[in-house]
């Protein structure tokens, strides 16, 4: 039989990559946690770290055993939660999501939800996809409203991500630009999207850290080097930068705030482009679940539309 305790000393080793580290989150000594280890080896027959001047790496049997801590603290911390509610006068109702997304997706969402709920305690918290997709599987969110760039959704069937994802939709990076600016007025006259290498020579603006990377990779498709001036994590700060003459930005559409001195152009194929989605707790039960699942059908109703 593994030892569950022990299993939780592993998950934690691993999260920190050294022993001292581990045993300062858990606040014990280096030794009690190699002790744990040892005994978890023992136990197992077969080494589960490797250890090095660097710190230690986890064997094959160390990664299964740590994917096994994974799935069991979300599942206590899922049930812990589904007890505080099985003991609350009121069902309570936890939605995360990013900003853009929380301000131009959710608000007529939620004031028609409410309406017909009334006696369901509504939380909205703020959070990053990184940050709201482990809230869900551990159960401190009932649903998320959440993106991914390129690539495969973060949750797929049958996976071991303990969530269920539902596409709503793209949502297309545009270019914002002064409304005087020479790209601007050539797209007036010839309103075609325009290439990343003809804005090449421009003082670029990010609204978002993780748009530094698509850039870049976008950028490296095209045969450029892009010039960035600032990254900035408030797509209305970003835009304010635009309209000072500071430089140009990339903002997705959904964080596009419509402004007479701006003109937010697409990009010509391939784009950048961020991919809309809610994510749900595969193992979902009681009422929250229904309730996570009712709001999750409006806003698939709702789809990438304007309030």
């Amino acid at each position: 039989m593994i030892d569950v305790q022990r299993l939780a000393v592993l998950r934690e080793v691993s999260r920190r990559g050294s022993f001292n580290q581990a045993a300062q989150a858990l606040h014990c000594t280096p030794s009690a946690v190699s002790q744990q280890v040892a005994a978890l080896e023992r136990g197992l027959g077969a080494p589960v770290v490797e250890r090095s001047t660097r710190g230690v790496t986890l064997t094959d049997a160390g990664r299964l055993l740590v994917e096994a801590a994974d799935a069991i603290a979300a599942e206590l911390a899922d049930t812990q939660q589904r007890i505080a509610r099985l003991t609350a006068e009121r069902t309570a109702l936890t939605v995360a999501t990013f900003a853009s997304g929380g301000r131009r997706l959710l608000p007529s969402v939620l004031a028609g939800f409410a309406a017909d709920h009334p006696e369901v305690e509504l939380t909205v918290l703020e959070a990053e996809p990184e940050e709201s997709l482990p809230a869900v599987r551990e159960g401190r969110a009932d649903l998320a409203l959440a993106y991914h760039f390129a690539g495969p959704p973060p949750a797929r069937p049958g996976d071991r991500s303990g969530l269920d994802w539902t596409a709503l939709g793209e949502d297309p990076v545009r270019v914002v630009l002064p409304r005087h600016h020479p790209a601007a007025a050539r797209h007036r006259e010839r309103p075609e999207a325009p290439h990343l290498a003809e804005l090449a020579d421009q003082r670029w603006i990010l609204g978002c850290r993780k748009s530094a990377d698509q850039l870049a990779h976008h950028a490296e498709l095209a045969g450029v080097e892009l010039r960035i001036c600032c990254t900035a994590t408030d797509y209305e700060f970003a835009q304010s930068l635009v309209r000072a003459g500071i430089g140009i930005a990339l903002i997705p559409e959904i964080g596009l705030s419509p402004h007479p001195d701006l003109v937010a152009l697409p990009l010509a194929e391939p784009g950048p482009r961020r991919h809309l989605g809610l994510a749900l707790a595969r193992r979902r039960r009681g009422r929250a679940a229904h309730l996570a699942e009712d709001l999750a059908t409006r806003l698939v109703a709702g789809g990438t539309g304007e309030d």
